[in-house]
This record gives C-alpha cells, structure tokens and sequence, in this order.
C-alpha cells in the first residue's frame, strides 16, 4: 500500500474494473507467462496417452471410438441440430438487439487490424484445407448418394450444393461468433484472461480461477486438438497424392509422416512469429491465392454457367435454409450419411469453436458486437460460398456429362476429388500447383494457430494480447502432428471424423453457459446505460460550477477552454491546483459520511504526467472507480501557434470501469471537477440500484394470478 495515495497496486487501471483494460498501462506487458499446471499436464497427458494407445493398438482403438460414436449418435444425434440453431438465433438476437453496439474492449478502444487483414484471418483462422477437400467430394458425394431422393437428377445436383454449403454455412460462423464475442467482451472490455473460463465469471465469479476453470480450459483444449486434427489429417493426405500427382511422391504412411514433421515446423516458425508477423501475413496470401485458383477455374470451366448456378445456389441456401437447420430425418434417417456429414460437421465446429473463437477475439478488439457479428458471419460465408460453388458445380458438370469414373473416385477417394478435377483444364501443373501452395498455406494457419491457442489456453497471461512462450508453442505443435499421426493409424480420416464426434460433445454444454454468462454481463450493460439515462438530466443541471464571477465568467471560460490545447507544463499544474485538491475533498467527506474512499495516484511512464483516481468500494457490488488520465495527442491542424505550444497537446480523459467515456476534463475548475465526479458516482449509484431490483425481480417466485400485482391488473 503507498502510504501517500492510498493506492493499493493490485488495482492498478489494468486490472479488472481499472479504467483502461489492458490497453492504457503497459507494465503489465512486462509480467512473464507461467504454465497452468492442471490445465497443461491434465491435457497433454490425456493426448499423449491416448496418441500412444492408438499407435500401439489401432485395432482397439477403432472398436472403442466406433462404439462411442455409434451411442452418441442414437442418443444425442436430435441434440447437435437443435444445439446449432440454437447458438445461431443467440448471435443474430444478440447483434441485432441494443447490446450490439457493446465494444470488445473499453469504449475507447480502436479496431487494431484494417478490414482486409482483419477479413483474411476471419477466414483462415476458420477454414482449413479441409475446405479444398470438401468443395469436390461434398457436392459430388451428395450427388451421387443423397440423404433423400434419387441420384444423378437436377435436384439432387442442387441439393447436392446447398447441403455442401450448409455444412460450411452461418450455423458453423456463429459458432465461431459466439465464443469470440464472449471471450473478447470479457478480456478486452473486463481484462480477464483470455481464456474460456472468463466467460463463466457472471455465473461462478472468481472460481473461474479455480478447478472448475481449468476444467472448462482442459475440455477446451481437447475439443481444440481434435478438431485441428481432423484439417491435419485430411490436408496430409490431399497433399501427399497432390506431390504424387506433381512429382510422383508415392502415397503411404511414410510420407505422411514427413508431412506432418514439415508442416509442424512450418507452423512452429510461424507461430512463434506471432500474429502480426507469421499468422497475418499467411492469411492475406492465402485469400489472394484462393482467389487465384478461383478465377483460373472458372475462366476454363465458363464464367456465365457457373455465375448462373452461384446466383442459383444462393437463393437455394437462403429458401432451404429453415427447413434443413433441424431436419433430423427422424421419420427414416440416413444413419450412415448423417454420421458422416451433419453430425460430424456440427461437432467438428464445436470442437474448432474455442480455438477459432479465441483467435478471432484477440484479433477483433475495438469492434462492437455488431460489427464482429456481422462480418464473422457474411465475409467468410460469401467466400465460402462461392469457393465451394465454383468448384463443386465445376466438378458436377464432370460428373453430370458423364464421366461417372470421376465422380465414384471423388466420392470413394475423397482426397484425389480436388487435383482430379484441375486435371480436367489446361495447364494443370500449373494449377495443381498452384492448388497445393494454397493447401500447405490453409494446413500451416491452421496448425499454427492452434498451436498459439492451445498455449494461451494453458498458460498464465499478464495480459490479453500477450502470448505464451515459444517452446509451449512448439510442444503444442509437435503434440498436433502427433495425434494427427495416432488418428491416420487407427483407420484415416474417418478415425479423425469419429474422434472429433466425442470430443465435441463436452464442449457443446460448455457453450450453453457461456451463452448464459455473456446474456447476464450483457445485462448488466443495459442497466449502465440506463443509469446513464436517468441522472443526465440532473448532470445537465450544472449544479456544482464556479460562477463566482458570474455567468459571463463562467461562458467565457468555456469558450477559452475549448480554444485551449495546453501542454505538458499546463497539464502538471492542472494535476497539482486542481485534481489533487478535488480528489481529496471528495474523498474525505465521502469517508467522513462513512465510504471507504481512497485516492490513487501512479505516474505515466508515457507523458510524465501522473493520472489520479478516486476508488470507493461497494462491498459485494462493483467498485466505484473514477480516473482522470493524461493523454498526450496530435494537435488539430486548425490550432494556430497562438493557440497552441507544440504539436501535440495534453488531454485529461475521465476512465470508468467500462473504460474511457470519450470526453476531456483539462481546464475544469475545482468545483467543476467535483461536480462531474459526484455525476458519475450518482449514476454508479442508479446503475447499481436498477442492477440489483434486476437480480431481486428473477429470484422473486411467481405466485400466480393471486398475487397482489395480478389482481389489480385485472381489475383495472
């Protein structure tokens, strides 16, 4: 404790209930990363073990993960489609209601990342060269045997599409939304960890911290290594017949192996590069490379045709979409079929939630939840779309004119579908090339972004945007090569797909009480804002000024103050002849009328000029916390040298809990000062009054139409 200020240094603006997140204060920057010791041995151990014991007994293996798989498929198969929708009516409920236009950090806070970065890694972090795989073998397979009807007709052609395209469409992406907003609204906006279990603080509070946090972040991590998995193994095994269709390479375990030793050094160097460096740039290069493939594709295949059948497509998804979300086929349900595309499809996005869900938080602060919303849903969607529109459409024609050859080896050789039909255009070795360049990229994101993930996950973090060390990257990354390895021993990819089922399962609760924890810390939101609301008027009235000399002072001195743009010498006296003073009269009579109030004082290593606080704690309840913090900002391009010193100037900006409120207090008077801090505290007030009759309204039991209440109203 500083015995000057009062100023207790765990609560320094940093931490959580400080007025800047992580945002304002750098030291926390400095702090090191350190291992969470259940969550890393709990979930290392679990892998390794299991890795070991499928190598060891493949034919074992495969008999225990069939039978799970074949349970969970009789007794939850109902519940993955209604939990996808489910997910998918929260997010569009939460972006289109007021609580959109919440921030993923403090209010202050700016995007970090341009559209075109921030897009390109939407879509990386979410897509994998599992895309390549299913773009060609999807439509065809469900061509050939749909879940319902006859093959090889015009329906089951344009069925065969918009199954494809619902398996990759927004229910997956609001998946993926739901855990990025949670996890970015809680460690941007509160400065939790980022990690899952923040997500569950407005439910269990600071025992996220203890065993059942680390339970949530073990399970998280599972979830996350089979579904990353399941991208490694297909793209291992696209890309080994893709280096045999270029260079012959021969097809075979061995070979494999070595692909996966190369991609997990490949993702080890580029994880360890970090986001901007490794992860940011691979993504720009991958859209614009796709695209590439894309263009070359449809200029030898026919623009107009294929034009036409994507405007077709399109319209299909959007008419179908309502009736396929929760077709169970529970009248006579295609087993099989169902195992290998919808329910492993819908596991496979909850297993790929956290992990895409983390990243795409740490890389959307400063977004609303509109915004993350809406463009985690329509950017990656319109390219995913039309990627797989082009290409399956591309390949059906094949198959539709026909070569039937083709279409039973896409549908029973599913990693041979994609490089079979470049063969069918000119300049191949060209575009399978190009093609397998676009795979390697798509397998590395994926694997290191997950590496990434899985670090943070178990791992201490000073702050949010801090990343775990390099070696605990690099394990991560060898342990996903060899899982990927275990899975392709014990039966291929459909060992993968079976594993991915189970793992997911767990998780999909997990995410039902992220939906409930992020509905109630939303809440709280609205009742801020209505606080806010309701004492503006009484704000407005302007009760505390200093208009000792009268209201011609008190306007002419507005108009100096809004001339002014004083620097750093203004800005020190400002702290010392009237925020000191301000800060401590308010805080003796709120102790003298029996608060607990302190004053904070810490110097910004930035500007040299110190920021001081005034913190009043409320008990169970949210503290009061209200700071002036020195800025120093460019000087506007209108401010002539008379009415400026240099060009920058010092702004004085008022930060509450929820971060900075925008506007700027240097060359306010004392009583002006005290005014707008007795403001705020009002509405803290009124915000935790509307909090708590909240609370006291939902544990209040319904008695009925007897009550009291119900019986006037039916009299009126």
């Amino acid at each position: 404790m500083d015995s000057n200020t009062g100023h207790d240094k765990t609560d320094e603006p940093g931490e959580v209930g400080g007025p800047a997140s992580a945002e304002t204060p750098d030291k926390a920057e400095n702090g090191k990363a350190r291992l969470k010791p259940v969550v890393f041995f709990g979930s290392a151990a679990l892998i390794l073990a299991l890795s070991i014991w499928s190598i060891i007994t493949p034919t074992g293996a495969a008999n225990v993960i069939g039978s799970v798989v074949g349970w969970i498929t009789e007794v939850f198969g109902w519940y993955y489609f209604l939990a996808a929708t489910l997910y998918l009516a929260f997010v569009v409920f939460i972006a289109l209601s007021r609580y959109g236009a919440v921030k993923l950090g403090p209010q202050h806070s700016r995007p970090d990342y341009g559209v075109f970065a921030w897009a390109s890694m939407l879509f990386a972090a979410g897509i994998g060269i599992d895309l390549m795989f299913f773009s060609v073998s999807g439509p065809v397979s469900h061509y050939l045997a749909p879940p319902v009807g006859e093959g090889e007709t015009v329906e089951a052609a344009r069925q065969a599409v918009v199954w494809t395209l619902f398996h990759y469409g927004i229910t997956g992406w609001a998946m993926y939304a739901l855990m990025g907003m949670a996890l970015g609204y809680f460690s941007f906006r509160y400065n939790l960890p980022l990690a899952i279990r923040s997500a569950l603080y407005p439910l269990i509070g600071k025992r996220i911290h203890g065993r059942i946090g680390d339970a949530v972040d073990l399970a998280a991590i599972l979830g996350t290594i089979f579904g990353i998995s399941v991208s490694l193994g297909i793209g291992v095994v696209q890309l080994n017949f893709g280096l045999g269709f270029l260079f012959d390479v021969p097809q075979g375990t061995a070979v494999q192996i070595g692909l996966i030793v190369i991609a997990v050094i490949m993702a080890t160097v580029s994880a360890v590069s970090g986001v901007d460096r490794g992860i940011r740039r691979l993504s720009q290069i991958n859209v614009i490379l796709a695209i590439l493939l894309m263009l070359y594709v449809m200029v030898f295949e026919g623009p107009v045709d294929l034009l036409n059948k994507l405007v077709l497509n399109i319209g299909d998804y959007l008419s179908r979409f309502p009736s396929m979300t929760l077709n169970t086929f529970g009248y006579d349900p295609p087993v099989e079929w169902l195992n290998s595309w919808t329910l492993f499809f819908w596991a496979w996005w909850v297993a790929w939630a956290p992990f895409v869900g983390l990243f795409l938080a740490r890389i959307s602060r400063g977004r609303t939840i509109r915004q993350f919303v809406a463009a985690t849903l329509v950017v990656p969607l319109l390219y995913t779309l039309t990627f797989l529109s082009i290409f399956g459409n591309s390949a059906l024609s094949i198959v539709s004119q026909g070569n039937l050859e083709f279409g039973q080896l896409t549908m029973n050789q599913p990693e041979q579908g994609f490089y079979t039909l470049l063969d069918q255009y000119p300049g191949v070795l060209f575009s399978a090339g190009l093609a397998t360049v676009v795979g390697l990229l798509l397998y590395v994101t994926s694997a290191d972004s997950g590496a990434l993930v899985m670090g943070n996950l178990s791992s201490h973090l000073p702050t949010p945007l801090t990343d775990a060390p390099p070696w605990l990257r690099v394990f991560w990354a060898a342990v996903t090569g060899l899982l990927t390895l275990a899975m392709l021993l014990v039966g291929g990819v459909n060992a993968l797909y079976d594993a991915t089922i189970i793992m997911g399962l767990p998780f999909s609760f997990v995410m039902f009480l992220i939906i409930w924890g992020l509905y109630k810390a939303l809440r709280v939101e609205g009742f801020r804002r209505e606080a806010f609301r309701t004492t503006l008027t009484s704000s407005l009235s302007d009760r505390i000024t200093d208009d000792r000399r009268g209201p011609e002072r008190n306007w002419r001195q507005r108009i100096a103050r809004a001339v002014s743009f004083p620097g750093k010498r203004a800005a020190n006296r400002f702290v010392r002849e009237v925020c000191r003073p301000a800060f401590r009269d308010v805080s003796e009579e709120l102790r003298r009328q029996g608060a607990e109030a302190s004053v904070l004082e810490e110097p910004d290593e930035r500007t040299g000029i110190p920021h001081v606080g005034l913190r009043v704690p409320m008990g169970e309840e949210e503290d009061f916390k209200y700071w002036v913090w020195p800025m120093e900002v460019p000087t506007p391009a209108f401010a002539t040298r008379s009415l400026a010193e240099s060009d920058t100037y010092v702004r004085f900006e008022v930060y509450l809990t929820e971060g900075s409120q925008g506007y700027d207090v240097m060359g306010y008077t004392k009583e002006q000062l005290i005014g707008n801090i007795l403001d705020e505290y009002e509405r803290h007030l009124e915000f935790l009054r509307l909090h708590r009759e909240a609370v006291a309204r939902s544990a209040m039991p319904d008695h009925g139409p007897g009550t009291a209440d119900a019986q006037e109203e039916q009299e009126r």
